[in-house]
C-alpha cells in the first residue's frame, strides 16, 4: 500500500444543534431486558458524576455532583435512589421510576437527617434476607484478576458493605456489570438505530470542534487561544478537552494551558461528546516534513486504513489486532493500546479488539478507530480518531427508514473516503464523524492530507 500526500479539500464540518432523542419505548425495553437477564431478586446500578453512563444508557440520567443508585426488583419495581440535589433534576427522566431520597448521598455539610439512612432506604424498598442483588459497577475484574472476580469490584465498598448486609443470611451479591458492558454480550454493545442517530450528532460535533482548533491554530497563540475554536457550546463532555503541543515530550493527555505556539511545534487536540471523541495531532508545520512522513505519516496510514478495511461484521478482534501489527512490519511504531474500542456515552466502553480474542464485531457496534502510534521521538505527534459504526442490511435499513439525513450523510462520507482518500469500506461500515480518515499531518497545510495511491 502507497501512502501519499495530497491536496483534498476538507469536507464539511458543521456545529449541530437538533439533538436526536432515544425514544422512550427503547428506555422501557432497556430497562425490562436489564432485568430479565441478570435473573436475580435485585439489580442495582451505581452512578456518580465520573461514572454515569450505565444510568444514562438505562434512564437518560447522569448525577450532577452526588451518587446515585438505580433499584431493580420483582413485579417490576423501579426505584431511583437520590441525594438533595439530584431530586431536583429529575425531570429529565424518560419513563417513570419511584423517587428515594437518601441524604447519605447528599455532599458534606448538607441537610442529611430527614430521610432514611441507605440500609433502613433500600430495606424499605424491600432488600432482604435471602435474596440476590446484581450490582452494576463502571467496569468489572475480568477472570483472573482478583480472588472472587464474581463479586462486585468497582463500586465504592460502603454500598456493597450495606446490600451484603439486608441479604444476610443465604442471600449474596455478585457483579452484573458485564450483562451492559461486555465486549460482545453485554447490552449497550450493540446499538439501535435511534441510538446511533444520538451518537452520529455527538461525531457531528465533535469533528466540527477538532477541526475548527486544528485550522485556526497558529504560532503565537497560546494553547487556550487556540482551543477557543472548538466552539464549546455545552454538549455533555466524555472527556475532558485535549490541547497539547512542544518540541519534546509531550503528556498526551493534558488539558490545553497558556503555552505560546511555536512554529515546528509537535500538537494534538481531541474532544469527546457522548457518543464519539474525535483527535488529530501532527506538526505546526506549513510544509512536509518528508523524514517525518516516511517513517511515521506513511506507515502510520497504512496501519490505519487496515483497520478500516480489516474490521466488519464476523471479525474476531483478534484478527483486528494481528492485522493492526502487520500493517506496522517495517516500521518503529506498534499502537499503543488495543487498536479501536467500542464507545458510548464513555468514552471507551470495552473492546474486543485484543490478541487472543475470539468476540466478533456485531452488528450495532459503535467504534472508536483507535489507533495511537507509539514510539514517537521527541518533538513529533501523530493521531487520527474517529467514530464508525457496524451495521447488517437490516439495521441499515432501519436507519435508512427512520434517520434518512443520517443515511445520506453517512453516503456521503463513504463516498469521500473512497473517491477522495483511496479507502473502499465494507458496506457494513458506517462512519458517524464527518472527517473520517481525513488526516492533515501539518497543521498549517491542513487542506494537505494522507490519501491511498493507485496501484
Amino acid at each position: 500500500m502507497k501512502i501519499e500526500l495530497k491536496h483534498i479539500p476538507p469536507p464539511e464540518f458543521t456545529f449541530v444543534e437538533a439533538r436526536p432523542t432515544v425514544p422512550v419505548e427503547e428506555y422501557e425495553r432497556r430497562l425490562s431486558t436489564l432485568y430479565q437477564a441478570a435473573q436475580v431478586d435485585w439489580v442495582a446500578v451505581y452512578a456518580d458524576r465520573e461514572h454515569y453512563a450505565n444510568l444514562v444508557y438505562l434512564l437518560n440520567f447522569d448525577p450532577r455532583f452526588e451518587e446515585a443508585l438505580l433499584l431493580l426488583g420483582p413485579s417490576s419495581k423501579r426505584f431511583l435512589v437520590l441525594g438533595n440535589e439530584d431530586m431536583g433534576y429529575t425531570s429529565v427522566l424518560p419513563t417513570p421510576v419511584e423517587l428515594v431520597l437518601c441524604q447519605t448521598f447528599s455532599l458534606g455539610g448538607q441537610p442529611r437527617g430527614t430521610a432514611a439512612k441507605l440500609k433502613a432506604a433500600l430495606a424499605g424498598l424491600g432488600v432482604h434476607f435471602g435474596q440476590t442483588v446484581s450490582v452494576v459497577g463502571w467496569k468489572y475484574l475480568e477472570p483472573g484478576e482478583g480472588d472472587d472476580s464474581g463479586a462486585p469490584a468497582f463500586i465504592p465498598a460502603f454500598f456493597v458493605d450495606v446490600l451484603r448486609a439486608l441479604v444476610s443470611p443465604g442471600g449474596k451479591v455478585v457483579d452484573g456489570t458485564a450483562l451492559l458492558m461486555h465486549p460482545e454480550r453485554g447490552l449497550r454493545a450493540l446499538n439501535s438505530a435511534d441510538q446511533i442517530a444520538a451518537f452520529e450528532w455527538a461525531a457531528r460535533n465533535a469533528s466540527a470542534a477538532v477541526f475548527g482548533v486544528l485550522r485556526g491554530a497558529r504560532p503565537g497563540m497560546s494553547e487556550m487561544q487556540a482551543m477557543r475554536g472548538m466552539g464549546y457550546a455545552g454538549l455533555p463532555m466524555s472527556m475532558h478537552p485535549i490541547f497539547v503541543s512542544g518540541k519534546g515530550e509531550l503528556n498526551g493527555l493534558r488539558s490545553p494551558g497558556d503555552r505560546v505556539l511555536e512554529y515546528g511545534d509537535a500538537v494534538s487536540t481531541a474532544v469527546g461528546y457522548w457518543g464519539s471523541l474525535v483527535c488529530r495531532a501532527g506538526l505546526m508545520l506549513g510544509e512536509p516534513d518528508w523524514s517525518f512522513f516516511e517513517s511515521i505519516v506513511a506507515p502510520y496510514y497504512h496501519a490505519l486504513t487496515t483497520w478500516y478495511t480489516t474490521a466488519s461484521l464476523g471479525v474476531t478482534g483478534d484478527e483486528i489486532a494481528r492485522a493492526v501489527s502487520r500493517a506496522f512490519d517495517g516500521s518503529p511504531l506498534h499502537s499503543m493500546l488495543n487498536p479501536g474500542h467500542l464507545t458510548s456515552y464513555d468514552e471507551w466502553l470495552h473492546t474486543p479488539v485484543r490478541p487472543g480474542s475470539d468476540e466478533k464485531i456485531a452488528s450495532g457496534m459503535v467504534f472508536q478507530s483507535d489507533i495511537i502510534p507509539t514510539p514517537l521521538p521527541p518533538g513529533r505527534a501523530l493521531n487520527c480518531e474517529d467514530t464508525v459504526a457496524f451495521a447488517d442490511s437490516t439495521l441499515r435499513a432501519e436507519i435508512r427508514a427512520r434517520h434518512h439525513g443520517l443515511w445520506e450523510r453517512v453516503q456521503g462520507r463513504r463516498r469521500f473516503i473512497q473517491d477522495a482518500l483511496g479507502v473502499s469500506l465494507p458496506e457494513e461500515i458506517l462512519p458517524l464523524s464527518d472527517g473520517v480518515l481525513y488526516l492533515p499531518p501539518f497543521w498549517l497545510a491542513a487542506d494537505y492530507v494522507c490519501t491511498v495511491a493507485d496501484e
